[in-house]
């Protein structure tokens, strides 16, 4: 079975990636949720490709990915899971957990540390928001992101299986909750409570960073409402928002495969992401002082969480 899994892992989630990618491109043409700013063919083409090279590039550097180190990890009895005799179901169940918070744990540095965010402001910086978004990483962030995936399971020991179907979910959520779809407002809030849905991850790429700085699950929200980065929705509401980075709005550069190739080298970061909580008012200037912007914290935690 482990020859098989590792034989056909390729095409078992080439499968699923061609299947939901189908589903939610067709989803987006029935019923959009916002105004597209760009075509797809000035985005798509770009968006894309950077997954091909992705993909190539994590094949020569890891031809095996993570399912591959789950072989090794199990072959060689390393983790935590390998020293437990649990039921397989419960230890694909922890797995799974603990894959995902590993993940939510790993976007929150990527928006804390300065040279982790320039790789990472590549997702941001795009200036719509539709299921190809949730693919498109810089090639360093993807490495950096298998890296951090093989201590993970190295430390955890999971079950070859649960490493296959966290990869599948993380790639389809993936799509789904970047997803320019509208869900009834009653099912997105029923949804909410157990996955995170475009409506709630939407926020995430807000162009104001406090709201940027929230909403960081990719499968299950769960971690956002317990860690305390839930936000229900953004000030200008879903259709107002305005999607991308303030500093990098240049079609020719943020969405082109050689601008974002070139993004994390431009410009200056000069403080941690997280910290920064301003955010523009009607004049478009940020606000001044500490004690407007905590008055300004507190009505938008009191709106964002009425829509929950």
């Amino acid at each position: 079975m482990d020859s098989f899994i590792q034989t056909h892992e390729a095409m078992i989630r080439l499968g699923f990636f061609l299947g939901v990618f189908a589903l939610m491109a067709t989803w987006e043409v029935v019923a959009p949720r916002r105004e597209r700013m760009l075509t797809r063919l000035q985005r798509w083409s770009s968006n894309l490709g950077l997954v091909v090279l992705n993909t190539v590039l994590l094949r020569l550097l890891f031809p095996a990915a993570a399912v591959g180190m789950a072989l090794y990890v199990n072959s060689v009895g390393w983790g935590l899971l390998n020293a437990l005799a649990w039921p397989f179901w419960l230890e694909i169940l922890l797995a799974l957990l603990v894959l995902d918070l590993a993940i939510w744990v790993q976007h929150v540095l990527f928006h804390a540390v300065p040279a982790l965010w320039r790789l990472h402001r590549v997702h941001h910086a795009d200036l719509d928001y539709d299921l190809t978004t949730g693919a498109r990483f810089h090639p360093i962030e993807i490495i950096l992101s298998m890296l951090i995936k093989f201590a993970v399971i190295a430390a955890l020991g999971p079950p070859v299986v649960a490493v296959i179907l966290f990869e599948v979910i993380l790639n389809a959520m993936a799509m789904f909750n970047h997803a320019n779809i509208a869900l009834p407002a009653q099912v997105d809030r029923v949804l909410r409570w157990l996955v995170v849905t475009p409506d709630m991850h939407r926020v995430h790429h807000s162009i104001e960073d406090d709201e940027t700085n929230s909403n960081f699950g990719f499968n299950l929200s769960w971690w956002d409402r317990l860690l305390g980065t839930y936000r229900a929705q953004p000030r200008a509401g879903q259709q107002g928002m305005t999607i991308g980075i303030r500093q990098h709005r240049e079609p020719q550069r943020v969405d082109r495969l050689d601008g974002m190739l070139l993004l994390p080298f431009v410009g200056q970061v000069t403080d941690y992401a997280i910290n920064r909580r301003q955010w523009a008012d009607a004049s478009g200037t940020p606000e001044a002082t500490a004690a407007s912007q905590k008055g300004t914290v507190s009505g938008a935690s009191g709106q964002a969480n009425a829509g929950a």
